[in-house]
């Protein structure tokens, strides 16, 4: 044996008597790694290795109502008039739209997506909405006046159930956010439009429901035209 691999030996058996010494003769070398937990090593997925499974589909009401109405306030400081604000909800309701589209084509459709109008109006009238509101929408209607226009319906938006709106800001609508995610999943599908959000007073109501009015560009319905 060489001098270095006698040293190491000599090492070893030293440690081996210490450690019988410590735990005792009678405990096995393996159950007292199992004990102290030694050659284990705590894994840590890297976020973007993670499962983009289900998970919990729920988030406290009270946090989303604090953050949404953080993100109204920040906004109204900012801007000069009522139109103003309800274009930069749109625009942050937008960004959240294109990321709804991706998660929900993977999670829901295989990575598939809708080629045809009806198709991906249903896909944002239940799959979109139950995603985010935990339901599908009331309702899902054509313009009677126009053939470019649909309108999504809900008596009771989420983004403005607890919105007390202020005289001074006329008919400020918080609905705006949610327009914009509409409109992102439709741009990132293939289907641009340009959508709004409004209230329509409902008779024997106290609060009027809130439409999203989506008015397809003429590329769309010359595309649909085609396919039949």
């Amino acid at each position: 044996m060489a001098v270095g691999g006698h040293f190491m030996e000599k090492l070893k058996q030293k440690w081996n008597a210490q450690e019988d010494e410590k735990w005792g003769p009678n405990i096995e070398r393996k159950e007292r790694r199992d004990m102290i937990g030694v050659g284990r090593t705590k894994q840590y997925a890297n976020a973007l290795e993670k499962s983009l499974g289900k998970g919990k589909q729920e988030v406290s009401l009270n946090a989303f109502a604090f953050l949404f109405s953080e993100l109204v306030q920040y906004n109204q400081t900012r801007v000069d008039n009522i139109a103003e604000l309800e274009r930069r909800l749109e625009d942050a309701g937008y960004g959240v739209g294109l990321r709804v589209l991706e998660l929900l084509c993977h999670r829901e459709k295989g990575n598939r997506r809708e080629t045809r109008l009806l198709g991906i109006l249903s896909f944002v009238h239940s799959t979109v909405w139950k995603s985010l509101f935990g339901k599908v929408a009331d309702s899902l209607e054509k313009g009677t006046e126009h053939e470019d226009e649909y309108m999504i319906s809900e008596r009771e938006l989420l983004v403005n159930r607890f919105i007390s709106v202020p005289k001074d800001m006329g008919n400020f609508n918080c609905g705006a956010f949610v327009a914009g995610i509409v409109k992102g999943v439709l741009d990132g599908a293939g289907f641009p439009a340009v959508v709004s959000a409004h209230f329509v007073p409902v008779e024997g109501q106290p609060r009027p429901r809130t439409t999203i009015l989506i008015k397809f560009s003429e590329e769309v319905l010359q595309r649909e035209a085609r396919l039949g």
